[in-house]
């Protein structure tokens, strides 16, 4: 009984994690070279610059250019993080911004298991919100 016990804990344990890898991120979907420009900064003056509407202005015509295509995509969240795609993350990203009519306000959905350490996103699948 006890080893049954155990195994139910530890199973529901795990498929808690499981979800909580699995939760949707939204946030505006970026490119990596661009993505310091966002970063939160305190500059001369003191003020700050950067964050949400940095990200928010970033273009679609930005992201396609060959330097920003070939630094990779990430999404930046709402909380002021940058988290990166993995090679099959970037192509998904990169087919969504060719497909798209939009020019601006890419915020997107994006499902994956984050590696927390690293703070890359192996990208099961992102969308437009």
């Amino acid at each position: 009984m006890n080893s049954l016990l155990r195994n139910l804990c530890v199973g529901g344990l795990l498929s808690c994690f499981a979800v909580a890898a699995e939760a949707p991120i939204q946030g505006v979907l970026i490119d990596k070279k661009c993505s310091y420009k966002a970063e939160t900064r305190i500059v001369p003056g003191p003020r700050l610059e950067g964050g949400m509407v940095v990200a928010y202005a970033h273009s679609r015509e930005c992201a396609l250019m060959s330097a920003c295509q070939k630094s990779g995509y990430g999404v930046f969240t709402y909380d002021n993080k940058f988290l990166a795609f993995d090679e099959a993350g970037n192509q998904k990203a990169l087919a969504l911004l060719k497909a798209t009519k939009k020019e601006d306000d890419l915020r997107v959905e994006v499902t994956g298991q984050v590696d927390a350490k690293d703070n890359i996103v192996k990208v099961a699948s992102i969308k437009f919100l």
